[in-house]
């Protein structure tokens, strides 16, 4: 089964979906609901899928410590899917400290990569659990705010948030 609902953050309203395993689908501002539910039916039958807020109390829990100042590191389940690639550069994604930040080019020579950098924001453009799973610490070689699929307003007050950024 995967249980989802909504809920009101400091960058809007926020969809998560979560199995038996842990989180599995967050959609931030910018991706609405429909979005939300076809990412749902393209990964989980139809009658799969149920409204159930208690199921995802955690990961809202710790979603509003995280927007308060007060979570640097989530500790709930995850269930993520994606291709092995995607996987890789997930997994990546994790190990970025919080506060801190990557570009593009670091996080394709820790993943190993010889795809590029068009591979690797492709992967974070997917990545189906934006905030616990890191995407916008990953910016421009620059230091540009670049690519990030809620807006570069959203990932801004996201790293603003986590000190990384003092704009």
């Amino acid at each position: 089964m995967v249980y989802c609902t909504s809920f009101d953050s400091k960058i809007g309203l926020i969809y998560v979906a979560s199995t038996e395993t842990g989180v599995c689908k967050i959609s931030v501002p910018r991706q609405t609901k429909r979005d939300f539910l076809k990412w749902l039916n393209e990964n989980f039958e139809d009658n799969e899928v149920m409204d159930n807020k208690s199921r995802n109390k955690e990961i809202i829990e710790q979603l509003g410590r995280y927007f308060n100042g007060k979570l640097a590191k989530f500790t709930c389940p995850i269930d993520i899917h994606g291709t092995p690639f995607q996987s890789r550069v997930w997994k990546e994604l994790v190990k970025i400290p919080y506060g801190t930040t990557i570009s593009y080019k670091q996080l394709a020579k820790r993943v190993g990569t010889k795809k590029g950098y068009q591979a690797i924001g492709r992967a974070n453009a997917t990545n189906p659990l934006p905030i616990v799973v890191p995407c916008h610490r990953v910016i421009g070689a620059n230091g540009s705010l670049v690519g990030y699929t809620s807006g570069i307003k959203t990932k801004e007050f996201l790293l603003k948030l986590e000190g990384a950024l003092m704009i």
